[in-house]
């Protein structure tokens, strides 16, 4: 069975702005509440707030919509600083190998930053950094005798 696929739309702060802005103007010239809400197709507590704030200090004082979702918890500052680290292999800091896991790289941004991420939401920090995952290019030579085939 298929599954559909969700994709979220972005949201479109340009388009909220302007309602917003018509919402203030329809306001000015009398129109009602449920007058605006229907000629812009958005729902009355949305229309309710925007008037309340709109009474209480005109178009200025109905303020845009801001950032979509949770502030990122690592500034550009500290990512800029973590991708140098990282850059500098993980042997640098301390690892056996220079090869760079997860929860290495959960460890590195603790001990650099003092915030600490589940090693599962490491892997989106690594995305915004544009690494990308990497996997060796050969097969070990050695391997066991059962694996190769032999009794």
């Amino acid at each position: 069975m298929n599954t559909p696929t969700v994709t979220r739309t972005r949201r479109d702060f340009r388009a909220m702005d302007r309602r917003r802005t018509r919402a203030a103007r329809l306001f000015k010239v009398g129109h009602t509440q449920a007058e605006v809400a229907r000629r812009l197709g958005v729902s009355r507590q949305s229309v309710s707030r925007w008037y309340q704030q709109y009474r209480h200090g005109g178009a200025a004082a109905m303020p845009g919509a801001s950032r979509a979702g949770r502030k990122p918890r690592l500034d550009r500052r500290q990512l800029n600083r973590l991708d140098a680290a990282l850059r500098k292999g993980a042997q640098t800091h301390g690892f056996g190998t220079d090869r760079w896991t997860l929860p290495r790289v959960a460890q590195v941004i603790e001990r650099l930053t003092g915030v600490t991420y589940h090693p599962g939401h490491v892997g989106r920090i690594l995305r915004d950094l544009n690494w990308t995952r990497q996997r060796p290019a050969k097969r070990a030579r050695v391997r066991s005798r059962r694996c190769a085939g032999r009794p």
